[in-house]
């Protein structure tokens, strides 16, 4: 039986998968300390992680994954909230590059639960914050992907997001890719 995919805006209580899939996206897991940082985040309206930026994704009811976006000119107003958890948390302020700009709806981070991949979820999360996007009035959706993840740029690809450089992220050297509005 075919598993159905629903798609929705994220509400504050998706706060933890929120969280979850943005731990997802850089490699954690809910036991890192960056975890309560991204869950703080979550629940807030002005925050690069916030809930109003956040789609999520729900196969057969059961909450599957999410995804974060927003416009890229409002990266730095967006992040400011996460310097003073960084401190709180690791004792530190890491110094964090800019991974988007203006002129492009950046989505941050993605992360679907285990149990639910391969169904499709990642890129029916994909397709409906592009689509989002695009109905804001954006003209490109952009996303880093690391060098050492080619099933996830292959993914992007296939959704048609196209290679436009490289980045820096987090010390990794990534792929900065975009898809264009075709409308």
């Amino acid at each position: 039986m075919e598993k159905v995919i629903t798609i929705r805006p994220a509400r504050r209580e998706d706060a933890p998968m929120i969280a979850e899939a943005v731990a997802m996206a850089v490699g954690y897991d809910t036991e890192h300390p960056l975890y309560a940082v991204f869950l703080e985040l979550a629940g807030r309206e002005v925050a690069q992680y916030s809930y109003l930026n956040s789609l999520v994704a729900e196969v057969d009811g059961e909450v599957a994954g999410a995804i974060v976006g927003y416009d890229g000119a409002r990266l730095e107003e967006l992040r400011r909230p996460i310097y003073p958890l960084l401190k709180e948390h690791l004792g530190e302020i890491p110094h964090i590059e800019d991974e988007t700009e203006a002129g492009e709806y950046y989505l941050d981070s993605l992360g679907v639960l285990p149990v639910f991949r391969g169904l499709g979820v990642g890129g029916a999360l994909l397709n409906a914050a592009s689509e989002r996007a695009f109905a804001e009035g954006h003209t490109r959706v952009g996303l880093i992907v690391d060098f050492d993840n080619p099933d996830a740029e292959r993914l992007y690809l296939s959704l048609g997001f196209q290679r436009v450089g490289e980045k820096r992220f987090l010390g990794h050297r990534m792929w900065h890719l975009q898809k264009q509005n075709s409308l």
